[in-house]
């Protein structure tokens, strides 16, 4: 199936396969509200969590004046192709407030035989960033073991590629670069269900875009987590990350990328 992808748009689909890209990436694993009564000013709760995320993609792409093409990529597909990944996140927290920033980095290559008998080479290299930040409020639900927050934020995405065709009819390599970024705001809600000490339910949701960077962009994650230590914890979930982005230029074409990422995670914090 990728390569059926790949020469419409350099493989540019595959940027977006891991994201590799989540509020389950834009939230940690393990989110740690203050206990009651309210925290002192100067008295912050932080933690850094590091993640992985493993993706298949299903939606569909267009590229300048080319027809839309669907995409159907599994994780084995994306696994195939990636060159390196790099994901974490961090959390503060002092009483009822509680700070987000969120990063992943991605980068992908693929080479493939194109053209009458393969005679040509194609080679692309993919990279794709997500970065967030968000600011959240944990609501006074007076409940013992369940702790809900709502949050508004940023999150910043970027894909690039960088395509090169080799064919034994020309002197040289054809090479082109093409590059898209967007901010889309985001509301949602993050919630917590403390199930006894060591065990914990996480899950967060979120909405956005709104036609102010993508038309509409949405993210759910889900995750069981386990306190191995006060300051230690890991978790495994599954999350997915739609976006429907589009944009013009001049001559007439447009990028379009609407697509859904989804898949498993697993993930490992630490508390301070």
């Amino acid at each position: 199936m990728m390569h059926r992808i790949l020469p419409a748009f350099g493989t540019l689909a595959l940027a977006g396969l891991l994201a590799c890209s989540a509020q389950a990436a834009d939230l940690p694993a393990a989110i740690t509200k203050a206990p009651a009564p309210v925290q002192a000013a100067s008295d912050w709760r932080f933690q850094a969590t590091l993640y992985g995320w493993l993706t298949g993609i299903d939606g569909d792409l267009g590229v300048r004046k080319l027809p839309t093409t669907p995409i159907d990529a599994s994780i084995a597909d994306v696994l195939d192709n990636l060159d390196g990944a790099m994901m974490g996140s961090f959390l503060a927290s002092n009483g009822q407030w509680l700070f987000l920033a969120d990063l992943v980095l991605a980068r992908l290559s693929h080479t493939d035989q194109v053209g009458l008998y393969g005679g040509s080479t194609l080679d692309t290299e993919l990279t794709q960033t997500i970065a967030t930040g968000a600011v959240g409020y944990w609501l006074p639900l007076g409940l013992p073991h369940v702790d809900l927050a709502v949050t508004g934020g940023l999150r910043y995405v970027q894909l690039s590629s960088d395509v090169s065709l080799t064919t034994p009819n020309l002197p040289s390599p054809l090479a082109g670069h093409q590059s898209e970024s967007w901010i889309d705001p985001t509301v949602g809600l993050v919630a917590r269900w403390t199930i006894d000490e060591r065990w914990f339910v996480n899950a967060t949701a979120d909405i956005g875009g709104f036609g102010v960077g993508s038309k509409l962009s949405s993210n759910g994650y889900v995750g069981l987590g386990y306190m191995w230590t006060p300051s230690i914890s890991s978790a495994i979930g599954y999350r997915y990350l739609y976006e429907d982005y589009e944009s013009t230029n001049g001559d007439g074409g447009s990028f379009r990328y609407n697509t859904t990422m989804h898949g498993p995670t697993l993930s490992l914090a630490w508390h301070f």
